[in-house]
């Protein structure tokens, strides 16, 4: 009973987080508009509200056309979006740190006529951070944090757009930590973490049931038939660092990076993940700019399949470089 128990238990946990899909995307919603309603207050209510609030909205677009191009290539349009949003909050010893980054994008291929051929996406991110901390001695305090990633739309192992890889909380990470935080000034912060939890979701029976993600995958019989489904749910438990820097290193250039590392006290200690971002903006007047993004990932629990047929972890690199329109709401002067 205690094993049925816990499968219904669990089976309930993962109706609820679906469930949830929806309301997580009216909060987001919400959560934008209030950047955009408190963005606008001026610097006697930052003072009287001890909040910063800063929002960053863009749209980055490519069009290539090839006209009897002896090298090759495939007409094509891409469009990429993206919100990075910041609300602090700062009194007496207390200090409320919180990031949201969105991005969405996809590039369409058209044939010579103009007509869609294809859709393929090329970047997808939902990634929300929180730190609450308090203050015990200069520069140091005492911390809990918390963060959320995921994804909106399916991903596919192109160019065979029918094998989905990826969806919506499928990853979903989670991470709960409790730390110092040494912050000398408003622009870096390092957490340190002797306690702190990563949990994976992958809510998509498909790929649970094969492992993905490094969830326990599901027990087939001899036919290939389920007989025992996976609970699409990872915990693990270690230590945790987070380093974060975001300023304006020179006029009309931004720099924002985050460097997250943990170790499963449980399994293979010494293979530490990493997740690392960094995300250039470069301003040329109110509304054209230009970005740089470059992320990196290594999960020792991830297996990805390279261009020569090898299976197992890999690291895994994006970059994306955009030119377009962009927008900053802020309520103080930098």
């Amino acid at each position: 009973m205690n094993n049925e128990l816990k499968i219904r238990t669990s089976q309930q946990i993962l109706k609820i987080f679906i469930e949830m899909r929806q309301k997580l995307q009216l909060i987001i919603l919400s959560f934008l508009i209030g950047f955009t309603t408190f963005s606008q207050t001026d610097s006697v209510a930052v003072k009287q509200n001890h909040w910063k609030l800063k929002s960053l909205f863009g749209l980055n677009g490519t069009q290539s056309s090839f006209v009897n191009w002896s090298a090759g290539g495939r007409n094509n349009l891409s469009l990429i979006g993206f919100i990075s949003a910041a609300a602090d909050y700062s009194k007496g010893n207390w200090q409320w740190k919180n990031n949201l980054d969105l991005a969405l994008g996809g590039m369409i291929y058209l044939d010579s006529t103009g007509r869609k051929q294809g859709l393929q996406k090329t970047d997808d991110k939902i990634d929300f951070a929180t730190n609450l901390g308090y203050k015990f001695a200069k520069n140091w305090y005492a911390s809990f944090v918390g963060g959320f990633k995921t994804q909106f739309m399916d991903g596919y192992a192109y160019p065979n757009d029918s094998m989905k890889v990826s969806t919506f909380m499928a990853p979903g990470y989670a991470n709960l930590a409790l730390g110092v935080d040494f912050t000398p000034n408003e622009h870096f912060s390092m957490f340190i973490s002797p306690l702190a939890s990563k949990m994976t979701f992958v809510l998509d029976d498909s790929l649970a049931n094969a492992g993905a993600f490094g969830v326990q995958d599901a027990i087939f019989n001899s036919a290939g038939d389920v007989i025992s489904k996976s609970k699409g749910f990872r915990a693990e438990i270690g230590a945790y660092l987070k380093l974060t820097y975001n300023k304006e290193v020179a006029k009309n250039i931004n720099l924002k990076t985050r460097l997250e590392l943990f170790s499963n006290y449980a399994v293979k200690p010494q293979n530490i993940d990493v997740n690392a971002d960094m995300l250039w903006t470069f301003k040329v007047n109110s509304w054209l700019s230009a970005s740089l993004n470059w992320t990196l990932i290594y999960d020792d629990d991830i297996d990805i399949r390279d261009a020569k047929g090898g299976f197992g972890p890999r690291t895994q690199f994006k970059s994306v470089l955009g030119l377009g329109l962009s927008y900053t709401l802020k309520n103080f002067k930098e």
